[in-house]
């Protein structure tokens, strides 16, 4: 994971791809290990934000189950000193789920360097509406 000061778009386009690529792993420690431990994660499929890694965690390890293979769409960066945020549309194709195997959706990804490494500290993602 990156930990120059100031992200340039390339890096945190990097930190989005580490945590898709985590996806892949179908591992809820190695998704969960990318977020602060005070993050807060406003998930795409569920009903209520999660504020612990435990519940992070418990989110990934359903979320996970469906296989989701991530893809951004587009998305706009803005790096702010030791923050930065990352915004815009990604798509899960979701490996092994049916009935709805792509996902559209929204996110927000703010990352803070901590400890001279970038992690996840807010996570919004929700899915799009159908039209």
């Amino acid at each position: 994971m990156a930990t120059e000061t100031l992200p340039r778009a390339a890096t945190v386009e990097g930190l989005l791809q580490d945590w898709a690529d985590a996806l892949l792993t179908r591992d809820p420690a190695q998704v969960t290990a990318l977020y602060a431990p005070d993050a807060v994660l406003v998930p795409t499929i569920a009903d209520w934000p999660r504020k612990t890694p435990a519940d992070i965690a418990d989110y990934f390890e359903e979320f996970l189950a469906g296989g989701p293979v991530c893809r951004v769409v587009e998305g706009t960066i803005r790096p702010m000193g030791e923050v930065a945020v990352h915004s815009g549309v990604y798509r899960f194709r979701m490996t092994a789920l049916e009935g709805r195997p792509v996902i559209d959706a929204r996110f927000t990804f703010v990352y803070q360097r901590i400890h001279r490494v970038w992690k996840i500290v807010a996570h919004h993602s929700s899915a799009m509406p159908e039209a």
